[in-house]
């Protein structure tokens, strides 16, 4: 499976050749270097490993050096793996860019959301809120948690106030807009998850290439 990483940009807006506005977000996507290949004969299936994102060398401890040595790639900051499609080959430190990627073709991108901190019921799950009127002591709390003597306990994974966000997303079947590769940007259609500058997992998707 066809796959990259970058960073978010930013949003912006292209207009199509009708004149219509489309919202898209920039991406900085690579490049990215091939910095480990895994076979059935040496680690029980077949994966590469991508880095993406120069990193200092003092920044690094010697076992993430000797990884690095071993293979004769440069140091990345970010790593990530990448299961092979039957037939699909790499070669050590390949280069993957934009250019690999089709302009109109549907992605699947991975990254982590914005975090929120900690959030009550109605924010984080939208549950309702209660009466407004006057002396109502229930306002934005959360309602009945447990049914009475029995079974007289909350239940595990009751909805409640707690921390809202920081999770790992991924947005299905966004169309690829534009690749711009003397800059290596991608310019995707909507939205992406994370704010400016997270690490994004970009990949052809799984589903739903052809509709």
């Amino acid at each position: 499976m066809k796959t990259i990483l970058g960073k978010k940009i930013g949003m912006t807006q292209i207009f199509s050749e009708t004149g219509e506005s489309v919202p898209v977000t920039v991406i900085e996507a690579g490049p990215a270097v091939v910095t480990q290949i895994k076979t059935v004969e040496t680690d029980g299936y077949n994966a590469v490993q991508i880095g993406y994102g120069d990193v200092k060398e003092q920044r690094m401890n010697k076992p993430e050096k000797g990884h690095f040595a071993k293979w004769q790639a440069p140091l990345k900051k970010h790593l990530a793996e990448i299961r092979l499609d039957e037939g699909e080959t790499y070669e050590p430190n390949q280069v993957i860019t934009v250019a690999d990627f089709e302009a109109g073709k549907k992605l699947d991108i991975t990254g982590i959301s914005k975090g929120k901190g900690t959030q009550g019921n109605i924010k984080r799950h939208g549950h309702h809120r209660g009466p407004m009127t006057h002396g109502s002591k229930h306002k934005r709390l959360a309602g009945a948690l447990a049914a009475g003597t029995y079974p007289s306990r909350v239940f595990k994974g009751n909805a409640g106030p707690g921390r809202m966000g920081r999770e790992t997303i991924t947005v299905q079947n966004i169309v690829l807009v534009k690749v711009i590769e003397d800059r290596n940007l991608m310019l995707v259609k909507g939205a992406v998850p994370g704010a400016k500058g997270g690490l994004l997992r970009i990949q052809y998707a799984v589903k739903g290439q052809d509709q």
